[in-house]
């Protein structure tokens, strides 16, 4: 099938790019021995598991759901951390995982004898903040996310085998290299102490221009300093640019400058873009008045500010027209919803110019869900 064949709305995975990305990962694991692990909470696109355990050591999961898929789909490594782990749900996530990371000394103390024979991390807050604060910057005032050092003026519990932070969201090395100064300054003395350091997610290893040499001496540094086992859980790297949403223009309309209407929706397929919020490429397009003609391109739901945004294009849009959005893979098929009864997009895999497609949905997952 050609992608032009495809049903749209619909998640293209470019197996091409992923493997492309695969690639530039297990070479820093190669080059450094430290392992990378795929961060579920970004993609869990479980059909391309088989592919990924190939390259990378493992998987880290965010409670039960995540560690099962794990579990079942992938080959490696299993880790799991959570702000706060659910009673009932313990008992199972410790049989699936063979690392759990706690993000208090008091879940650490509650379930930490529940986990015999796993190796046992907790979460760090260096209060170093390189993003300026806002809804993904762990280390803004009042986070919840991981233990300050004066709660631990009394030393590290015996039983913890790893530490792990998680401070960056799409970042350079460099804001990296500065997180791990003001780690060492206020960790240093437990660094000492354990088997492993987890240096989290949000590094964009994979994008152009990322400085993967100073990421690798950062990595070794630790390593000779410390003694410890490094472990990176890049979510968004391992499928940066790797895929694409499809899309059909419904409608156009105009009141105060031409919109069209589309058959997929950022409030629904593609939240980030109003959460963050950011402006997704597309193909083939413009910056408003960059090109003759623009449009504003927006969603057939109900939500008055379901636009994804402004566009210009070479030619007039007309119904029919098939739009393409680029760096669709991540936080998409992950965070999708069936607001409004709107149907899930399906999920295609492109090897080279041929399409397959995967995965679809329909009426029954939008009523089973409710």
């Amino acid at each position: 099938m050609r992608v032009e064949d495809l049903p749209t709305p619909v998640y293209i995975v470019d197996e091409d790019r992923l493997r492309k990305n695969l690639e530039t990962l297990a070479g820093v694991e190669r080059r450094t021995g430290c392992k990378v692990l795929l961060a579920q909470k970004a993609f869990s696109c479980y059909a391309f598991y088989p592919l990924i355990s190939e390259y990378l050591a493992g998987t880290t999961a965010s409670g039960l759901y995540e560690a099962k898929l794990a579990a079942e789909c992938f080959t490696g490594e299993n880790h799991v951390f959570s702000p706060a782990y659910k009673e009932e749900e313990f008992g199972e996530i410790a049989g699936l995982c063979d690392h759990i990371v706690f993000n208090s000394l008091r879940q650490l103390e509650k379930y930490g004898e529940k986990a015999e024979g796993r190796s046992l991390g907790l979460r760090i807050n260096p209060r170093f903040s390189t993003q300026g604060g806002g809804i993904y910057d762990p280390c803004a005032p009042f986070s919840r996310l991981g233990v300050t050092a004066e709660k631990l003026s009394d030393g590290l519990p015996e039983c913890v085998e790893g530490i792990h932070f998680h401070t960056l969201c799409e970042q350079g090395a460099e804001d990296l290299a500065k997180t791990v100064k003001a780690v060492e300054k206020d960790f240093g003395k437990h660094l000492r102490k354990v088997k492993w350091l987890n240096l989290g997610g949000g590094h964009h290893i994979t994008k152009e221009g990322y400085d993967i040499d100073l990421l690798e001496s950062v990595i070794k540094e630790l390593q000779d300093r410390y003694g410890v086992d490094v472990y990176l859980e890049p979510g968004e790297a391992v499928a940066l640019d790797a895929g694409y949403l499809r899309t059909t223009v419904l409608e156009i309309v105009e009141n105060g400058m031409k919109i069209a209407v589309l058959d997929t929706s950022a409030e629904c397929h593609m939240p980030d873009v109003l959460e963050m919020p950011y402006r997704p490429p597309l193909e083939d397009a413009g910056k408003p008045g960059e090109k003759a003609y623009t449009y504003r391109l927006s969603s057939r739901t109900c939500l008055a500010g379901d636009a994804i945004g402004d566009y210009s294009f070479d030619e007039p849009l007309k119904e029919g027209d098939s739009l393409t959005f680029s760096d669709m893979a991540i936080y998409t098929m992950v965070k999708n919803n069936t607001f409004n009864g709107m149907p899930l997009p399906a999920i295609a895999r492109k090897r080279g110019d041929v399409c397959e497609i995967i995965k679809t949905f329909s009426y029954e997952d939008f009523k089973g869900r409710l």
